[in-house]
Formats: structure tokens, C-alpha cells, sequence
């Protein structure tokens, strides 16, 4: 309770101060999707992002000097995401790391196998159940700046965040109630089926075929989609759509329709 008590009045601090006007400046050149907000929907997102950038630690890796521009270009998509959910979805998440572009890293060896050289792999960014979320700059500032290509780096990761939020990693995030439950696990299971079904015949697919690899993924890719290409979501898979629709609180497909006419 005093912890609750404390957090609150220390968010309430941070919101007394005016807004950046340098932040303001990054949200416009670096962030497509704030122009499609409303007013009222813009100054909740300068608001949560506040509070997320001063409640995580935030390291540039690879030599890259952290700045005011990395932090609020990250945060204001991430924070895009839970607009209309809790900010304290994103509790667990602790620490934002940030290299200059991809990055090379070396796969964990289990407890229980024998030693071997393991070669590196080279990523893009990497969500952690215990409290990271790792990032390319230069991948996040494509995706903020070019929506319409699809894909989104800080998207995809903070999906994995709020698929975690629930203690599984099992693309299902935190749901309101046993029958929002239900509807997702058939929606999820028929459109990840669908997705790997057509990956396996070589079709072309609106979802990215990395989201066949499990649900996990799915969500996480799905989410990208939902937020960047919503039109073409709505029509080739409504149930998907409606899905997020309803577990996300936003409409993407028509925010955006209303900001092109």
C-alpha cells in the first residue's frame, strides 16, 4: 500500500513539469503514429512516456551514447501500445538496452548439456522475461519513422512484454475474464494455424512468416501488423482484428482512415 501510495505521488511529480519542447520536436520527426492520434490521445501518450522513460535504467550498448531522442522515440512506442491499458503492465521491465544496429550474441548453453562451442547469432533486439528489453537503434528509428512497411522492432518487443506480464511467455497476455480467454485461444490457434499452413506452401502472407515459429512470435508479429497495417488486417482477417480491437481498446484501421480524409 505505501508503495503504491509512493509511486503514484512520484508519477504525479514527474507530470507537474511542463513537456519538453525537444521531446515534442522527436515525437514529430520520429514517431509516424503520433500524428494519427488525437489531441487528447497524444497528450496521454506524452504523459505515459514520461513515466515509463523515469521508471526504467536505460544503457547505450556498443558504444552508442544514450540520449533524449533514443529514450522518447522507444518509449512513445512502446507506450503506444498499452494507450488505453495500464502503464504498469510494463511493471517487470526494468532495464532498456540499446545498440547502434544489429547485434552479435552467443546462445545460452543449458544447465544440463555438455560444453561446446556454440556459434554467435546476430539480432535485432531481444525481449527478456527477467526485466530487459534489448534494442537496435537504427532498426527502431526505420520502424517509427516508416509505419507502412509493417514492421516495428519496439512493437514486436513490447508484445513479448505483455505476453509475459502473466508469468508465461505463450502469446496470451493479460485478459479481462474467462469468455475474452476463450475467444482469444480460438481466434490465436485458427490464425497461427492458418499462418504456418500457408508459410509451408510458400504463399505470400500479410502476417510475416517469423510469426509461424510459435505463438509467442505470432503475437508479437501480429501486434506489428495491428498497428501498421490495420486496413489490410481488417479485410483479409477480421477475427484477428477484432481480437486485437477489443484486448488493445484502440481502432488503428479507422484512426487511421480518419486522419487520410
Amino acid at each position: 500500500m505505501l508503495f503504491s501510495w509512493l509511486k503514484k505521488r512520484r508519477r504525479r511529480k514527474i507530470l507537474t513539469e511542463p513537456f519538453p519542447p525537444a521531446w515534442l520536436e522527436i515525437l514529430h520527426s520520429n514517431v509516424a503514429h503520433y500524428q494519427l492520434l488525437t489531441e487528447v490521445e497524444q497528450a496521454k501518450l506524452r504523459d505515459d512516456l514520461r513515466i515509463f522513460i523515469s521508471e526504467r535504467e536505460w544503457a547505450g550498448c556498443g558504444g552508442l551514447d544514450m540520449t533524449d531522442e533514443i529514450k522518447v522515440t522507444i518509449a512513445a512506442q512502446a507506450c503506444l501500445l498499452i494507450l488505453a491499458l495500464d502503464l504498469d503492465l510494463y511493471r517487470k521491465l526494468q532495464t532498456v538496452l540499446v545498440y547502434p544496429s544489429a547485434y552479435r550474441v552467443t546462445p545460452e548453453i543449458g544447465i544440463n548439456e555438455a560444453p561446446r562451442l556454440v556459434a554467435e547469432k546476430e539480432l535485432l533486439g531481444e525481449a527478456r522475461y527477467r526485466g530487459s528489453v534489448t534494442l537496435s537503434w537504427d532498426e527502431v528509428l526505420k520502424g517509427g519513422r516508416h509505419p507502412g512497411k509493417g514492421e516495428n522492432l519496439v512493437f514486436h518487443e513490447f508484445a513479448h512484454q505483455l505476453d509475459m506480464a502473466d508469468g508465461y511467455v505463450d502469446g496470451t497476455p493479460p485478459l479481462n475474464d474467462p469468455k475474452q480467454a476463450r475467444r482469444w485461444a480460438g481466434v490465436m490457434t485458427a490464425e497461427f494455424d492458418r499462418l504456418r499452413q500457408e508459410s509451408d506452401r510458400g504463399q505470400a502472407t500479410l502476417l510475416d512468416a517469423y510469426g509461424a515459429i510459435d505463438e509467442a512470435e505470432f503475437f508479437a508479429v501480429a501486434t506489428e501488423c495491428f498497428f501498421n497495417r490495420p486496413a489490410p488486417l481488417r479485410e483479409r482477417h477480421p477475427k484477428l482484428y477484432d481480437l486485437f480491437r477489443e484486448f488493445y481498446q484502440q481502432d488503428p484501421a479507422e484512426r487511421e482512415f480518419h486522419k487520410l480524409t
